[in-house]
């Protein structure tokens, strides 16, 4: 799992870092700049953003995330007791709030509860009798064993993890493609098709008008 961390405090992003990359693989910035640069140029499974960071904050960083169709899950940690900030941060989109000091092994909880939720563990079960193996791209249905190219992969994973709203195809096209490699809205259909024969047309519904739903 990829994680993006957002945090300003030499000491504890140091801290942070050592402790999770035992388990994922981390990227750390200290600028609110340099995190939404990231952000577009790699595709992260989690963020982890501190609100108040010195050009800017995490919180102004997640909006303009999500208006650009970014659901990448994310936790806020904050210095600030206020519930205002806890309010804001909800608001603007996120997963969680933790608030400084915390135990490491409470954030570890939080972020395995992120995982949990979003399917960010390796294997997915998608129904009682789908299995979905995200870096393998291998997928189990009853006795039928496929295996997906890495854009079905990318696909099926990514619908799974939206899987409580529709997608559109230009969001999927975004989130699914670099800018100057992104396809016409066929490339979406496509794979829609495709992954229809292997998870059934039951489990991938066409919200006519709007896009693709998981369900």
């Amino acid at each position: 799992m990829k994680i993006l961390l957002l945090e300003d405090d030499t000491v504890l992003s140091n801290i942070l870092v050592d402790f999770l990359q035992d388990k994922y693989e981390v990227t750390h910035t200290y600028s609110m700049k340099e995190a939404l640069s990231l952000s577009e140029n790699s595709k992260f499974d989690l963020y982890i953003f501190d609100i108040n960071v010195p050009d800017g904050d995490g919180i102004s960083l997640l909006k303009s995330l999500r208006s650009f169709h970014d659901e990448t899950p994310a936790i806020f940690i904050t210095a600030f007791h206020d519930t205002k900030y806890l309010k804001l941060a909800f608001e603007s989109g996120a997963n969680d709030f933790i608030k400084k000091p915390f135990d490491l092994e409470e954030l570890a909880q939080r972020v395995e509860n992120i995982k949990k939720h979003f399917g960010l563990t390796s294997l997915i079960r998608l129904s009682s009798n789908i299995e979905f193996d995200t870096q393998t791209h291998m997928l189990s249905n009853a006795d039928i064993t496929y295996t997906l190219s890495p854009k079905e992969s990318s696909c099926l994973h990514y619908l799974y993890k939206n899987r409580h709203r529709v997608l559109s195809v230009d969001e999927m096209l975004q989130n699914l493609w670099k800018y100057d490699e992104m396809p016409s809205d066929d490339a979406i259909r496509t794979i829609i098709k495709e992954l229809r024969k292997y998870v059934g047309k039951e489990h991938i519904l066409n919200v006519r008008g709007e896009g693709y739903k998981f369900e």
